[in-house]
């Protein structure tokens, strides 16, 4: 077994523009995290309940129905999951929103459209990718 087929954290996206749902849930996969899709806050609650593994939360902030933030302030009243870390997706952020963020400890905002290679940098530090103990080369 591979260190890339090692399963890694269990991932729950949560955006209403289902194309950039999909091309981040690849992109994460692709790095072996197991991620669960929601288009609105209502099924992000569902999965949450459905799956108590998942380790971390990217939304987005701006949604139809219901806010990124009103996500986050309903996981922070959770008492099983007030500590569940979050990222927040927006390409729309104002100061009042960071200021927001800062108060219900958001991990990182990500400006949209997300700059891969920071977010994989972020993942990667909050959840190392697992080592897999090689065997020697032999030199008999």
């Amino acid at each position: 077994m591979t260190a890339s087929s090692l399963p890694r954290q269990q991932l729950l996206l949560v955006d209403d523009e289902e194309d950039a749902l999909l091309e981040l849930a690849e992109l994460l996969e692709g790095e072996g995290f197991v991620c669960h899709t929601a288009t609105s806050v209502k099924l992000a609650l569902h999965h949450l309940t459905r799956h108590p593994d998942i380790a971390l939360v990217i939304t987005d902030l701006r949604m139809p129905e219901e806010s990124g933030m009103s996500l986050i302030k309903r996981l922070r009243e959770h008492t099983s999951r007030q500590h569940l870390p979050v990222i927040v997706t927006s390409g729309h952020a104002d100061m009042e929103d960071v200021s927001d963020m800062l108060r219900l400890q958001v991990l990182d905002l990500f400006r949209k459209p997300i700059y891969h290679v920071r977010l994989l940098e972020t993942l990667d530090n909050l959840f190392p990718k697992p080592w897999v103990n090689a065997k020697p080369a032999d030199y008999s």
